[in-house]
């Protein structure tokens, strides 16, 4: 656990910027920016990375993020694959100004673009008092309110989610416009423009799904702007099913809205209670959480009642659990893209089936799978875990 409590606007679960990770592009810009914040007068910088992200940096723009955040400021960048770290996304900033004077930071990326400093979390202000879904249902139910009136009751989010649903939207139609490769050695050919005409042209809503996610994913692997859902990995899995149900012109622009906020009150409760990071807990904790997140927004856009929502999210996480993170060349493309393409029908799958089960009969709740998927990420060997080390990443061959 690494925060042990819900301190944290759900603001945070939906991060507008530019892939393609959050933990490797996202976080180590927020870090570089931090160091400039505390010593501006700044001639030279040397930054180490260790662990992920040593290993996958480069295909992940990390170094590339940095060099641009400092500007005209001298930095070199050491890839370290081989120090010892207790966190695989562990980042050492030594600066120097014009007297030689040295300057130190830690930073560590935690996952969602959330970083901390000098092994010490943010303090912030407590918003939510409940710390679990078992908490909150009790607080629903003691209070007769839905999971949105929930959030509702503890902070305004409505304006910002306004913002979330327009980027998430302006990033599905620039994908589905472009075309050509995306960057990198493995030569992949943008698939979402091709995908789009025929699933358009068809009654089947699950092939408009495929072609948003890949959309996204796309402009997520080109470094386009996008919104961690939960991060920039994963980020096509939700908008996907979003706007399929945008599709159907069933559901007003609030109810979409509410969704979100459903779904982002579930993506902070893994980030909590778990790990919404690929270098901790693999691809379960990312595309998992992600699936989890939109099955849990449909259930709830479509009315049902809190125990159908755990239920479409708790199926939805636990059929991603031992998802292994291992980007080929790690590069966010191979399995990611076409990952995020399958995570969104399994949400559609996963909110079908607890529709159709009775979810008083439930023997695993969205808790259990909570923990459940963390100790399984820290069984996960090192070499599935965003290191580029195992699985696809170790057997492919060009």
């Amino acid at each position: 656990m690494i925060g042990g409590i819900i301190i944290k606007t759900i603001k945070d679960i939906f991060k507008i910027g530019n892939g393609p990770s959050s933990s490797h592009t996202m976080a180590p810009k927020r870090a570089a920016l931090e160091f400039l914040r505390r010593y501006p007068n700044l001639s030279y910088v040397k930054v180490y990375l260790y662990g992920s992200l040593a290993l996958t940096g480069k295909g992940h723009l990390t170094d590339y993020i940095i060099k641009e955040t400092f500007k005209d400021i001298k930095c070199d960048i050491i890839f370290d694959s081989l120090k010892e770290v207790k966190h695989p996304n562990t980042m050492e900033f030594y600066g120097y100004d014009s007297k030689a004077q040295e300057y130190y930071m830690e930073a560590i990326s935690i996952g969602g673009g959330d970083v901390i400093f000098d092994g010490k979390n943010k303090i912030e202000e407590e918003i939510y008092k409940e710390n679990s879904f078992k908490e909150i249902r009790d607080y629903c139910v003691n209070h007769n309110i839905d999971l949105a009136e929930y959030v509702d009751s503890y902070e305004n989010v409505d304006e910002y989610l306004n913002l979330v649903l327009k980027v998430m939207l302006e990033s599905i139609d620039r994908g589905l416009k472009k075309e050509g490769y995306l960057p990198g050695p493995l030569n992949i050919k943008r698939k979402a423009m091709d995908l789009y005409p025929k699933a358009k042209s068809s009654d089947i809503k699950r092939k408009k799904a495929i072609s948003y996610a890949y959309a996204v994913s796309e402009e997520n692997a080109s470094g386009g702007v996008i919104v961690t859902a939960p991060t920039c990995g994963a980020s096509g899995v939700l908008p996907a099913v979003l706007k399929v149900s945008l599709d159907t012109k069933k559901y007003k622009r609030k109810d979409i809205i509410n969704g979100l906020k459903v779904a982002a009150l579930i993506g902070n409760l893994i980030r909590t209670n778990a790990s919404i990071s690929g270098a901790v807990a693999g691809c379960q904790a990312e595309v998992g959480s992600a699936c989890c997140m939109a099955a849990a927004f449909l259930a709830y856009i479509n009315k049902s009642d809190i125990d159908i929502i755990q239920r479409s999210a708790e199926i939805a996480l636990e059929h991603h659990l031992g998802l292994t993170c291992d980007p080929v060349k790690g590069y966010v493309q191979i399995p990611c893209i076409e990952r995020n393409a399958v995570a969104s029908l399994r949400a559609m799958d996963a909110y079908m089936l607890a529709s159709e089960l009775l979810a008083k009969d439930a023997k695993i709740s969205f808790d259990h799978i909570c923990k459940t998927m963390l100790d399984t990420g820290k069984d996960l060997a090192i070499g599935y875990r965003e290191t580029s080390k195992g699985g696809l990443a170790l057997d492919y061959k060009d």
